[in-house]
């Protein structure tokens, strides 16, 4: 039985501005399309084209200043601190670099006498192609877009029912020309240009343009590519910088010229069946299908629907393909990782730097990665991972008298570890290194492979290295890490003074009892580092406890403050929820409950209102269990941090709660971070009928589920890897083969739990 199909964004007119644009990529190169008619533009990027090079930016007073600053904090003078913290420990300078645009790509059109009717623009998630049609005196005019992986280009296809009826004029522009160094032709059929990033030692690149017509004339004529009178005209773009190539100019042709040997067809194809192979892992259905009536809306209108208090769970469904389908356009195998725009950005400063903010919004492009089967897509970040390494090992040594490896709050293309702004709410935050590496446990987890295991360990132990050398016994005889901040918020004391800095934050405790259950875990598997183990069990034995404060919530700093804005987007405290494993209502219900407080405080304090801010407290009622709670914010995302285009908007655009929703919606259907699988742990009562085909379990599970009356009704559990099944059931449920035959199973308590056979494929049905 084959799923009903919500992967169709369509809209009834052009963009008309880049909010409403539609995005494509193939991970290293991306577009927004916006669909105009007289003049089509492509406003394109290239995943490394970024200002500048790489710099040593850690401060060489740190370390001398070090012992003073502890000193400080610990006997709590504030003002003093945060004086020398930002004069010693920030970097120098205090940026990072930041994420370019790469340029645009403008089709001017010759339509003929008429009127303009029957348009059309719509992003293909089956295909990933944006595709434009219209009519213009009496002439069929239609425009394919899309990023191929496998060719590494660019593809703009024009075609009219008319023969010849295509005249074009093609031409690059960067910010109206004011930052563009060259633009030229080359040959008869291409144009080039040419840009340096800018500062010292900076980056190069160009991106190239060559028009291929069926039947009519190709002509280049200064720096524009002119069509005449064809029936057919294929656009092929290719953009390379001279970070990963020695003559970008050249690579450019080299990608041009193997991908214009190849018909239209072929392009396509190669394309599509790249693509599929990815996004056709997972399929969902949330309630009913969606009625006709409202498959003919325009996306932007189904959007108003629900902004306005109507129902429409085929645009949930939309929505968390679209997020799969960004994850798979901007982060590929050879690609950077995701920024805070995915690879989508149109500015020359664009805001927050468009750079790796590393205490929650990159970690958060990547939580869908490995429960919606998109594995792969996770890869880059590990890429950057290590090479953050290298440079954070210089800044363990330089600025803290540590070995392993440290990074703060923002990374960028070159992996700089070094603090980044001097913003005391977030600059002196030595975690995180440490919560990206958790990516790669959680990975293991998920797909259980020795030989990954035995390189993420390697990280995993250089990370915990430094916090064994880093951390340093409070007045109260914890181990804490001195100087931290509790990511971004700030602090009241009862004489009315605020600050930021501390001592012990709860966040910190949190991943630090996660990277070295983590370590600890990996290197008994692996059966190595028996004397390190029984350092790190003591190291954390030491760590302070999770606290319960006067309202009832869970403390964020070792002391019961009061926030100095109770409100705040980051909610920092809550990551032994999620991402974490600490705090369950299961495992831990006093914890859960002081975690439930928390969330509400925040909200009644205006929580929540950042597009990525939403998207994490989806998330937290998800592993609380409560389907109702998550599946609001999941609509108050929608209605109150959705672009026209469906783009996250924090505001403005950032990518991060689009990757976040998605996990979210996973989250409410399946979850397996405790060490047993759980189907359906926060399904709300708005989607009383569905199913889903393709999630992933930790231990090596791929798992379908169908549900009826919220009510589990199927369930088929394909082991990968041959571990033990162990499913939390509130109900006895019977298991079989696919043949039908009873496959026998132990119930303990409320879990069934069933020794699995690699490739194995396991029926559970509710009795």
């Amino acid at each position: 039985m084959s799923f009903a199909s919500e992967t169709l964004i369509w809209y009834d007119k052009p963009a008309q501005n880049w909010n409403e644009a539609l995005p494509i990529g193939n991970g290293r190169l991306g577009g927004m399309v916006f669909g105009s008619v007289e003049q089509e533009l492509v406003q394109f990027n290239e995943d490394t084209v970024w200002y500048g090079g790489p710099r040593d930016r850690n401060n060489s007073d740190a370390l001398r200043n070090l012992p003073l600053l502890r000193k400080l904090l610990f006997e709590g003078r504030l003002k003093e601190a945060h004086r020398l913290s930002e004069a010693a420990f920030s970097g120098t300078p205090r940026s990072q670099r930041h994420y370019l645009t790469a340029g645009d790509l403008y089709v001017g059109i010759d339509h003929p006498e008429g009127e303009l009717t029957h348009y059309r623009r719509e992003l293909d998630l089956e295909r990933a192609v944006a595709v434009t049609t219209y009519q213009y005196g009496g002439v069929t005019f239609r425009r394919e877009v899309f990023c191929s992986y496998p060719d590494q280009v660019m593809i703009v296809r024009l075609e009219a029912d008319r023969p010849g009826a295509l005249t074009l004029r093609v031409r690059f522009e960067r910010k109206k020309g004011k930052h563009m160094d060259a633009s030229r032709r080359h040959g008869t059929d291409t144009i080039v240009m040419t840009n340096d990033c800018g500062g010292k030692d900076g980056l190069t690149y160009s991106a190239a343009a060559k028009a291929i017509a069926a039947r009519g004339t190709v002509s280049a004529i200064g720096e524009h590519l002119l069509v005449d009178r064809a029936d057919e005209v294929t656009i092929v773009l290719a953009a390379a910088s001279t970070f990963r190539t020695g003559d970008p100019e050249r690579r450019c042709h080299e990608l041009l010229e193997h991908a214009a040997v190849q018909n239209y067809g072929v392009l396509l194809n190669n394309h599509v069946e790249d693509y599929r192979r990815l996004f056709d892992r997972v399929k969902l259905e949330l309630g009913a299908p969606a009625g006709q009536e409202l498959r003919l809306l325009p996306t932007e209108e189904r959007l108003g629907r629900v902004q306005a208090g109507e129902e429409d769970a085929g645009l949930y469904t939309l929505y968390f393909h679209f997020g799969r389908y960004l994850l798979i356009a901007c982060s590929r195998p050879g690609s950077l990782p995701a920024n805070l725009q995915g690879i989508w950005n149109d500015s020359m400063s664009p805001p927050w730097d468009s750079k790796f903010t590393i205490n929650i919004n990159t970690q958060m492009n990547y939580w869908p990665a490995e429960s919606c089967n998109l594995a792969e897509c996770h890869e880059p970040l590990f890429e950057l991972i290590e090479r953050m390494r290298e440079n954070g090992r210089v800044t363990a040594r330089n600025m803290y008298g540590c070995r392993g490896f440290v990074a703060h709050h923002n990374t960028d293309i070159w992996a700089d570890t070094a603090p980044q702004d001097i913003y005391p709410p977030a600059t002196q935050w030595v975690m995180g290194a440490a919560w990206l590496t958790l990516h790669l446990w959680e990975h293991y987890r998920f797909q259980p492979n020795p030989d990954f295991l035995k390189k993420a360990y390697e990280t995993l132990k250089e990370s915990a290295l430094f916090f064994t050398d880093f951390l340093t016994e409070s007045p109260e005889g914890y181990l804490v890490t001195n100087p931290s901040v509790s990511p971004e918020n700030r602090y009241k004391l009862p004489n009315g003074e605020s600050g930021t800095l501390c001592y012990g934050p709860s966040m910190d405790t949190q991943i630090l009892t996660e990277l070295f259950d983590a370590c600890i875990e990996a290197s008994a598997e692996l059966g190595t580092d028996a004397e390190a183990r029984q350092e790190w069990m003591a190291v954390k034995a030491r760590l302070p406890e999770m606290r319960i404060g006067r309202h009832g919530q869970l403390q964020e700093w070792l002391e019961d403050y009061e926030e100095g804005d109770p409100g705040h987007r980051h909610i920092s405290h809550l990551f032994a929820l999620h991402p974490g494993t600490t705090i369950s209502p299961d495992a831990t219900p006093e914890l859960a409950e002081a975690a439930r407080i928390t969330l509400l405080r925040r909200l009644d304090n205006g929580g929540g209102h950042t597009g990525w801010s939403r998207a994490w407290i989806i998330n937290f009622w998800a592993r609380l269990l409560d389907g109702e709670q998550a599946y609001f914010h999941t609509k108050e995302l929608l209605c109150k941090s959705t672009l026209p285009n469906l783009f996250d908007n924090h505001p403005p655009f950032q990518i991060d709660g689009n990757f976040g929703a998605a996990a979210g919606i996973a989250e409410m259907l399946l979850q397996s971070h405790l060490g047993y699988i759980r189907l359906l742990p926060a399904l709300p009562g708005a989607w009383p009928e569905g199913r889903v085909r393709g999630l992933r379990a930790r231990g090596g599970f791929r798992i379908d589920v169908a549900w009826s009356g919220c009510r589990l009704a199927r369930a088929e559990i394909a082991s990968e890897s041959g571990k033990k099944l162990r499913l939390y059931t509130e109900r006895p449920v019977r298991v079989t083969a696919p043949d039908g035959d009873d496959i026998p199973a132990e119930r303990n308590g409320r879990f069934m739990e069933l020794q699995t056979e690699t490739g194995g494929n396991y029926i559970i049905v509710p009795l």
